[in-house]
Order: structure tokens, then C-alpha cells, then sequence
């Protein structure tokens, strides 16, 4: 297959962390008819600058995925359905859009989502070769192959993995581990008879979609009742994500990490705290780090002002924790003290005893 520009090496120097400031949708306002925050992308990151976790020279920008691209996926009947604001204004739920012209809704509103898919695809490359990604975007989980809906315009998550499926050696089978309020019913209908594929889906089983066709391709169901709190919700996360790792072996593991399932969300209906969100992301990334599955993370839903600085401080708890390995450059964080030297020597010396 043809060389992807998606798929061009970054500097080693880099954090495999991808974004780009053309993630943020603003437009006159329109983007506060939709309960998203849809600047969330870029306070992330200004929070990850602020505690000096990052720089701007030290992230993976994320490009924008072209049509070739997105027909990895996607059929053209779809991707010229796009061409229509009516459609554009369904899909991502903000009415007004209907009456702009199309050209305006392609630059302010679909190039965002299609940077953001640019950046998934990425960071799937990216999770193979350095052991983990983050894209701080992405995670459009209800988009399949030739349907959107959901706020979610393309199929990142479906891209990600059929990109990694035909373009890089040893990738054969991918879990994905859907853990946003919603039900996963796009990548679920993308995969639905696709034996290298295993999801795990918990989700609110009262809210959207509700998609009881794509419910069959989930191989781990976990259907949580309207506020759910911490302690059930995170011990039947570690329960499942374990037994899904058990039960079938991964070359890669695509975690929608959506923070909908914050306590408050208008559209989420769960009661996990901001402690709760900040634990499940740790247990994913121990379950996955740990068996030495490469781990890809996107962030997908969530619908309150809070949940930016939330899924900052999750990155940086993964980082305190050892969790995003060493692929951190010395550059970002001083060096490494002598006796975290010593340790990643030994580490590396019992990989491969």
C-alpha cells in the first residue's frame, strides 16, 4: 500500500502525545450549542505545559487525514454525504450549521474532526513503536464505516486499526477496551464478523445509541446502571479489562478513555469521581503495560468544563507512575536520576532474559 504521510517517523525526540491546535472547533459561537467542550483538546494540553509534563516542540502534531485516507474506511458515498450541511448538522448535533455554507463547515467544523482522526491514525504507529500513544483527541466512537452521529463525523478508531492491520508488520489482532458512558457502535458495526478484533464495551445501557445490532460484536459487555459510583464501576473495570486480556492476546490495545462518565455529566448519567477517572485510566494502562501490549489511549466523550484538567492529571499520573515508559526524552524532564538508570537497565536486561 501506498506511503500515508500519517504515517511518517516523528523525531525521537518527541512524546508519542499527538495534537494540534486545529482540534479546537470555534466558530461565532456555534460551538456552544453543543454541550462538548470543543476547546477541550487545547486546555489539556496547556495543563500538561503548565506542569511542565510537555513543551510544543515535544509533541507529535497531528495532520489532517485525507480522503485517501479516510477510504481505508469509509465509503465515497459517505464521505460525499459530508458535502451536505444538513448532514454535518446531524451528525454532530448543532442545527444551526444546517443553513452555513458547506465550505465553512468543512474548514470549521469537519477539518478539526478529520486533524483529530489524522492524529488517532497517527498514534497508532506511534503506540507500536514506542510501547503507548495519546492522542488527545479522536475517539469517535459512533462513526462506522458509512454512518456518523454522535458528534462523531469519521471512524478514527476503526482507521487506526485497519491502518495498523495493513501497513505495519506483526499487527494481526487489536482489542479494543470502550470505556466512555456511550456504547462504542461504530467501531462494534466496523468489526462486527471480524475475528481479530475483540471489544469490551462498559456503558451506560440506558442512554444512546443503543444500537442492539452492534451490541453482538462486543465480546465483553458490561452494561452499568444509571449512577454507578467508583467502587462498583472500578472493580468491575478491573475485572473485565484483566479477563478480556486473558481471554484473547492483542497487538495492540485501543483505549477509549471518554471522561463522560464524570459525575454531572449532562448526556453520561454515572457518578464516578474525577479520583475514579484518573484510577481507571491507571488500571487500563497497568493491565495493558504490564502483559507488554502496546497501548493507544484516545479521549473521546465528555461534556463538562472540568474534564480537561481531569484527563491531564491522569497523564501526569500515568507518568509519575512509570506507566508511559521510557520513551520520554531526557530533554522534557532533566535527566534521569542515577538509580532510575539502574532500574531501566535491569528492566530492559529481564525483557530479554
Amino acid at each position: 500500500p501506498h506511503r500515508t504521510e500519517l504515517y511518517e517517523d516523528p523525531p525521537l525526540g518527541c512524546w508519542p502525545i499527538v495534537y494540534s491546535p486545529d482540534y479546537n472547533i470555534t466558530f461565532m459561537g456555534l460551538e456552544k450549542l453543543h454541550p462538548f467542550d470543543a476547546g477541550k483538546w487545547g486546555k489539556i494540553i496547556n495543563f500538561l505545559k503548565e506542569e511542565k509534563l510537555i513543551a510544543d516542540d515535544l509533541i507529535v502534531p497531528a495532520r489532517e487525514a485525507t480522503d485517501e485516507d479516510l477510504l481505508v474506511v469509509h465509503t465515497r458515498r459517505y464521505l460525499n454525504k459530508l458535502k451536505w450541511s444538513f448532514v454535518v448538522a446531524t451528525i454532530t448535533e448543532i442545527p444551526p450549521v444546517a443553513f452555513l455554507p458547506n465550505f465553512i463547515v468543512q474548514r470549521k467544523v469537519l477539518k478539526p474532526l478529520r486533524t483529530q482522526t489524522g492524529g488517532t491514525i497517527m498514534a497508532g504507529k506511534l503506540a507500536v513503536d514506542r510501547g503507548w500513544a495519546i492522542n488527545v483527541g479522536g475517539g469517535f466512537h459512533h462513526c462506522s464505516s458509512d454512518k456518523g452521529g454522535g458528534f462523531c463525523a469519521y471512524a478514527d478508531i476503526t482507521l487506526a486499526i485497519k491502518f495498523l492491520f495493513e501497513r505495519v508488520q506483526g499487527v494481526s489482532r487489536a482489542t479494543i477496551i470502550d470505556l466512555d458512558a456511550h456504547q462504542g457502535n461504530g467501531h462494534e458495526r466496523d468489526f462486527m464478523d471480524d475475528p481479530r478484533v475483540y471489544i469490551m464495551d462498559a456503558y451506560n445501557r440506558y442512554i444512546y445509541p443503543g444500537d442492539g445490532f452492534a451490541k453482538r460484536a462486543i465480546k465483553r459487555k458490561v452494561e452499568l446502571e444509571w449512577g454507578t459510583e467508583d467502587t462498583e464501576y472500578l472493580q468491575k473495570v478491573q475485572t473485565h479489562v484483566e479477563g478480556a486480556l486473558n481471554e484473547f492476546k492483542p497487538d495492540i490495545v485501543v483505549y477509549n478513555a471518554g471522561t463522560d462518565i464524570l459525575d454531572g455529566d449532562p448526556l453520561g448519567g454515572l457518578a464516578i469521581s474525577p479520583q475514579g477517572i484518573v484510577k481507571r485510566d491507571e488500571l487500563v494502562f497497568r493491565a495493558a503495560r504490564s502483559r507488554g501490549v502496546p497501548v493507544l489511549m484516545v479521549t473521546s466523550g465528555g461534556y463538562q468544563k472540568r474534564t480537561a484538567r481531569i484527563i491531564a492529571d491522569s497523564i501526569l499520573n500515568l507518568h509519575s507512575l512509570g506507566l508511559l515508559g521510557r520513551q520520554q526524552p531526557a530533554c522534557a524532564l532533566g535527566s534521569p536520576s542515577l538509580d532510575q538508570m539502574v532500574r531501566d537497565s535491569a528492566k530492559d536486561f529481564s525483557n530479554l532474559s
